[in-house]
Formats: C-alpha cells, sequence, structure tokens
C-alpha cells in the first residue's frame, strides 16, 4: 500500500465524521458499498445503503454533536479510529463520551464494514 493509498483512506475516515457532524445523511450513506455491514452496540446489524438511511434519518438517538477524532491507524485496506464525541441526544440529554471505530474498505475505497464501541462502565 503507497502513502498515497494511506492518505486517501485517513481522508475518507475523517470525511464521514465531518458528513454525519453536519447531518448530511445522503453523502454519508455514499460513503458505504451497497451491502456494507454496520454493526453498533444496542442495534441489530444495519445493513446496506437502504438500512443506513434509515438509521441516520430516523433510528440514532443522537440529535446532534461533533466527533474528535483524537487516533487514526491505516492499514492495508481497513482503519482504526480513537475518538471522542459531544453533543445532545434526541431526548435533550447531553453525552460526552469515547469511542473506537474500525472500518474496512474496498477497492473502491467504500466501507464495507464499520464496527463501533463506545467506553462505558459495564462491570
Amino acid at each position: 500500500m503507497t502513502s498515497f493509498e494511506v492518505d486517501q483512506i485517513a481522508e475518507r475516515v475523517r470525511r464521514y465524521y465531518t458528513l454525519v457532524d453536519d447531518g448530511d445523511v445522503q453523502g454519508v450513506v455514499a460513503l458505504f458499498a451497497d451491502g456494507a455491514v454496520y454493526e453498533r452496540p444496542g442495534y441489530d446489524p444495519i445493513v446496506g445503503r437502504d438500512g443506513l438511511d434509515a438509521f441516520y434519518r430516523g433510528r440514532r438517538v443522537i440529535d446532534a454533536g461533533r466527533h474528535t477524532v483524537v487516533k487514526l491507524v491505516v492499514e492495508a485496506s481497513e482503519a482504526a479510529v480513537e475518538g471522542e464525541f459531544r453533543g445532545t441526544l434526541k431526548d435533550g440529554s447531553e453525552v460526552d463520551l469515547r469511542f473506537a471505530d474500525f472500518f474496512r474498505l474496498d477497492e473502491d475505497l467504500l466501507f464495507e464494514v464499520r464496527n463501533t464501541y463506545f467506553f462505558a462502565p459495564m462491570v
């Protein structure tokens, strides 16, 4: 993998967060492959562009906020993100949390898989 490809993947991942934070659902969904799978705690797997569109337009509990990428690592066709999110949920409550995201991209630099994990006390 060339440094150009690594830079393209990093740019694509950073663009994802910008589009989400701007509320550009069409732009977000366009970053995913047709058969993409997104796994997120508390939800059944979100499959395909139609599923992603429905999630971002209605099922997502976040109303608004901003993601901050703290660390981004790219290797081969995968990217790992450590980040922070601050915002407001649809019920009006404020949220301030850390997260980790893992992306796998296809040859067209579209997201095939995205897995999200949140830092929360469990045990």
